[in-house]
């Protein structure tokens, strides 16, 4: 059984900073793509990055110039730091990670999602 867990969200003023981290556990797994996605209040989860296992990034254009996506393959997590922070950054923040499960048929290929981190910037 694999399971995500998210830290380091919060409330910030505009402008400031927050670092988002999120730690697979379990065993019998690989990781491959490793993500951040977000969701506001009324609106659709979308992307905001992601990295392979060999460190090519990805951003939202929204995104860029601010975040930076990082990986610690070692300990299994991914990070988001977030500067410049905005109020319409205002949402909830899922990892999300692309594995393969090493004890089943074909070691079939599985997303998992974290549950969730509220970050709010005040204006």
């Amino acid at each position: 059984q694999v399971q995500l867990v998210e830290s380091g969200g919060g409330l910030v003023q505009s402008g400031g900073s927050l670092r988002l981290s999120c730690a697979a556990s379990g065993n019998g797994f690989n990781i491959y793509m490793m993500g951040w996605y977000r969701q506001a209040p009324g609106n659709e989860r979308e992307l905001v990055a992601t990295i392979t296992s060999g460190g090519s990034t990805n951003y939202a254009d929204f995104v860029k110039g601010r975040f930076s996506i990082s990986r610690d393959n070692a300990k299994s997590t991914v990070y988001l730091q977030m500067n410049s922070l905005k109020p319409e950054d205002t949402a909830v923040y899922y990892c999300n990670v692309g594995l393969r499960l090493l004890n089943t048929p074909n070691c079939r290929y599985l997303e998992v999602w974290g549950q969730g981190t509220l970050v709010t910037v005040s204006s």
